[in-house]
């Protein structure tokens, strides 16, 4: 059995990517205590009915049951059930939209006497450990449900293989920080082709703006060191057993050097034989 645990702050899409794993052919339980996972992995290891793979979703409605979340995670481990953990948070603004514009009432209203601010406040401070043990981590503040709802695909596809999977980003700083990557490289150290006019309006998927980026000594200089980085590091996570790696490139609008650094490294990864994604946030802003 494949189990993964789905929490998260409120208004983050906990609800979405629950209807998503569940057209993916995962059997879904929403709002349980986490006590209750192992109850469930032991009735299914007893019932002639097979279920592949589960999804729960636990959050601070459970109330103290929360907190036995990371229990309930090392004994299901302890059992061998495969179990992950994907968090999903967006930035407090997002989410106080979010309940304006669907009227619903946080679940730690009460706690935080009616302020909603502080009620995202109060739930940060109690997913902190969650957070800490998540296997994977979705920033959704920048999503579209169609956006969002690919992302989980590329995430939860099933393979015949079992390799790290590779995401490489790119993402403009004037948008806000790609907070999803698990490695960030900043090339706005790079001269910047929107200021050649005959590039302004280009990307880096175009060949004109790719070969003028790489066409300083300092690019292909940074560009050489940064794969012999990843070339070290991709092992080392691989070790540890994580199955997803973010590598995001940022650059002011992410529209140019950004996305020429990561289509490179994608290019790269793929010569090394990993499997890799590559997208890119801000291109059409």
């Amino acid at each position: 059995m494949k189990f993964l645990i789905v929490t998260g702050m409120s208004g983050s899409g906990k609800s979405t990517a629950v209807n998503v794993l569940e057209d993916m052919g995962y059997y879904c339980i929403d709002n349980i205590p986490p006590e209750l996972i192992i109850k469930f992995a032991e009735l299914c290891s007893k019932s002639a009915e097979s279920i592949d793979k589960a999804a729960f979703v636990v959050d601070v409605r459970g109330g103290d049951f929360f907190l036995k979340l990371q229990d309930a995670v090392t004994a299901l481990r302890a059992h061998d059930v495969s179990t992950k953990v994907l968090f999903l948070e967006s930035f407090d603004d997002v989410i106080a939209r979010r309940y304006k514009e669907t009227r619903r009432k946080h679940p730690l209203d009460e706690m935080a006497d009616g302020s909603l601010t502080r009620a995202i406040q109060l739930e940060r401070g109690l997913l902190m450990s969650a957070k800490a043990m998540s296997d994977y981590y979705i920033d959704t503040s920048n999503y579209s449900v169609s956006d969002f709802r690919s992302r989980l695909y590329s995430m939860f596809e099933e393979s015949e293989e079992e390799h790290m999977n590779i995401d490489v980003r790119s993402f403009g700083f004037k948008y806000g920080v790609f907070a999803e990557g698990d490695l960030i490289f900043d090339v706005r150290c790079l001269p910047n082709p929107f200021y050649v006019p005959e590039l302004k309006s280009l990307t880096g998927l175009n060949k004109e703006v790719s070969d003028y980026v790489m066409s300083f000594d300092e690019a292909k200089l940074l560009s050489g060191k940064l794969f012999d980085l990843v070339d070290f590091l991709i092992p080392l996570y691989e070790k540890e057993g994580k199955s997803q790696l973010v590598i995001a490139f940022g650059c002011t609008g992410g529209k140019h050097r950004s996305v020429t650094f990561a289509q490179l490294m994608a290019e790269h990864l793929e010569r090394c034989g990993h499997r890799v994604r590559v997208s890119h946030r801000d291109i059409k802003k």
